[in-house]
């Protein structure tokens, strides 16, 4: 399996010499991809009571500026959005902002996508959280529309374009499209539109379930379902090295093409937004290091 690493966002700080040191200390480790999650605003809990997910205390670097720095201090690692809320955005926007990621990364960009489920980012962009599904169903076709043509016509539900292009083209055409979220419309929307998918819960007898149900859409659309990629999830949080390992092997058997590996939490400490964390990025850069030789199965 390819092993990626989660660019550890809540914790690494701003300084961008810390950041560079450790997207290039996973590069030379030996990791195939570099993954950086999403969320562009966070809650005021305050003025929300019982809320329960991020908030304006955790710190999200944007994804798309990031793999963009990412891209000009490193040469082989993929770069990888796991996953970017694609209905909350401009869908030609993206398309663009991913294809001059792709060039300047000499085509290594996956672009991971979910609908999300935080209603308040929808707020504040100004988008519907509740057509979130069906639009990026439409936004899929578009951007590859768009990243395989100089010139796009398209008219669909939520979308218009007449006669416009993207220039520059990406490197790759079309740039690869995984998916995250496991409610069974998602399934359906890997199996159909994807080329991976990112399985959210540990391996179990639910996740077996799943990986079965998303095998049969894949039939039912045509697809072989070894196509289709499927990257799992360890957090070094949980266990030690021998339940790391022990995951990544039954991930293996039940055919995962990748896993990633998350360090967030398991730093001594949290980054604040003003302060240098080289010793932050030591501890997860290290954690890294010792999974790196442990779950190479």
């Amino acid at each position: 399996m390819k092993l990626g690493a989660i660019f550890p966002t809540n914790e690494i700080g701003t300084d961008p010499s810390a950041i560079r040191d450790y997207v290039q200390a996973v590069e030379e480790m030996g990791y195939d991809h570099l993954i950086i999650y999403d969320h562009v605003v966070g809650a005021d809990p305050s003025v929300r009571p019982g809320w329960q997910g991020y908030t304006i205390r955790d710190a999200f670097h944007e994804p798309m500026a990031t793999l963009a720095f990412a891209a000009a201090i490193t040469r082989r690692i993929r770069l990888v959005t796991a996953v970017l809320i694609l209905p909350q955005r401009q869908t030609v926007l993206v398309a663009k902002q991913a294809a001059q990621i792709d060039v300047l990364s000499g085509g290594r960009l996956t672009l991971g996508v979910g609908v999300g489920w935080n209603p308040v980012e929808y707020e504040a962009l100004n988008e519907d959280f509740h057509t979130r599904g069906k639009r990026m169903d439409e936004q899929l076709v578009l951007m590859r529309e768009l990243w395989t043509k100089e010139v796009v016509t398209f008219e669909g539900q939520w979308h218009k374009v007449t006669a416009a292009g993207l220039n520059l083209l990406p490197v790759q055409r079309p740039i690869p499209i995984w998916i995250g979220g496991m409610a069974e419309a998602t399934l359906r929307r890997v199996a159909t539109s994807a080329d991976g998918w990112f399985p959210l819960l540990p391996l179990d007898d639910g996740m077996r379930a799943m990986l079965k149900k998303l095998h049969a859409f894949a039939r039912e659309a045509g697809r072989d379902p070894a196509s289709i990629g499927i990257e799992a999830h360890v957090s070094l949080r949980d266990g030690d090295e021998g339940y790391w390992r022990t995951m990544a092997l039954g991930w293996k058997e039940a055919g995962a093409t990748a896993l990633m590996v998350n360090t967030m939490s398991f730093s001594r400490e949290r980054a604040e937004a003003t302060r240098v964390n080289f010793r932050t990025v030591l501890d997860h850069t290290r954690a890294l290091g010792k999974a790196r030789a442990v779950l190479d199965v």
